[in-house]
């Protein structure tokens, strides 16, 4: 893990079959969060569903708390959304009893409020259920056929499901070693935590690259240990049999890998070997990070872009879809674009 930059990751269909500019300007971007439960209507929380642009969510959050005159943990949020884009999500301010400031007001500084509903109980991080993403991608360069057959691939196939290179940036993986390998100190428990999901981030792309390139990312391998669509379920399967292959077919079961932590490893077999292999360089980082009392867990290797259109229009090419939330619309569009 000594690279200063992330590598690229292989892709699963070869080489893309154009190029574009992604990111010209934030609306080219755009994020909403589903949320994995309807606002219970009363308490004394509110949830304030958010459109922001050009911020990034932490930003959004003091400057929340900030407006209703309450500490920064008064508010809550499920996931953090990009700082170059247009995104649409929730967040809760526990008012406990106070006046709902004029939200209105944030419309100056790019933050409109589009609901607030009184909710029981904070927000926490990861109950948001998908998000749903419209990209638009400038000066498309490439055969409008094979970009149209490549994104009807995606929709049947699924794509690798990399932490997209967002996780690694500014700085964190140096930091990570520093932290995990060179005994430094983080006080900032954000910080620390993102430092410590860099690491395993790049554990499991290492795991999905090995499968990537030994062709069976999207299938089942004995001793795998498979997970169900839009669920968190896991299950070993010591022998996948046509049942299980077929069901990995129609995008209902996916294979798994590492988010590496203390505990028994679920996988056996082949895949364990495979995961073994693919990590034998990273001992370190792996005993460091079950040192740090981080729970063994999975994540799914494929992520089955769903609901996805797309419309060619003047070399633009927009793309509408919903992932699973923690999955990266980079990671999906990389397959089929490559983007300055």
């Amino acid at each position: 893990m000594s690279e200063a930059h992330p590598p690229v990751w292989p892709r699963a269909g070869g080489a893309p079959v154009a190029r574009a500019r992604l990111r010209e300007a934030p609306e080219d971007f755009q994020v909403e969060e589903i949320l994995g439960f309807s606002p219970a209507g009363s308490g004394q929380h509110v949830l304030l569903q958010v459109r922001k642009r050009g911020a990034n969510t932490q930003w959004v959050a003091r400057r929340l708390a900030q407006l209703a005159g309450l500490p920064p943990r008064a508010v809550g949020y499920a996931g953090l959304k990009d700082r170059h884009a247009v995104t649409c999500q929730w967040f809760s301010v526990d008012l406990a009893g106070r006046a709902a400031p004029d939200w209105g007001c944030l419309a100056a500084e790019g933050i409109t409020v589009l609901q607030a509903v009184p909710h029981d109980r904070k927000l926490r991080h990861g109950a948001v259920r998908a998000n749903r993403f419209r990209i638009r991608l400038r000066r498309v360069e490439g055969d409008r056929g094979a970009l149209a057959a490549a994104l009807s691939r995606l929709a049947t196939r699924g794509t690798p499901n990399y932490f997209g290179p967002q996780r690694f940036g500014g700085g964190n993986l140096r930091q990570a070693a520093a932290l995990l390998l060179e005994g430094r100190t983080v006080a900032d428990r954000f910080r620390r935590g993102i430092y410590l999901s860099t690491a395993r981030a790049w554990l499991f792309n290492k795991v999905l690259a090995a499968r990537v390139v030994a062709g069976n990312w999207d299938r089942a391998l004995p001793g795998d240990v498979l997970m169900l669509d839009g669920r968190h379920s896991l299950f070993p399967c010591e022998a996948p049999d046509e049942a299980i292959q077929r069901r990995i077919g129609t995008g209902e079961l996916h294979p798994t890998g590492p988010l590496w932590g203390e505990g028994r490893a679920l996988c056996s077999g082949p895949a364990a070997a495979l995961e073994g292999a693919a990590l034998a360089a990273d001992g370190d980082w792996c005993a460091a990070l079950a040192a740090q009392g981080l729970k063994a867990q999975r994540r799914a290797l494929r992520v089955m872009p769903r609901e996805l259109t797309w419309d060619f229009a003047d070399g633009e090419l927009e793309v509408s879809f919903t992932l699973a939330a923690g999955s990266y619309a980079t990671s999906v569009l990389r397959e089929v674009v490559d983007w300055d």
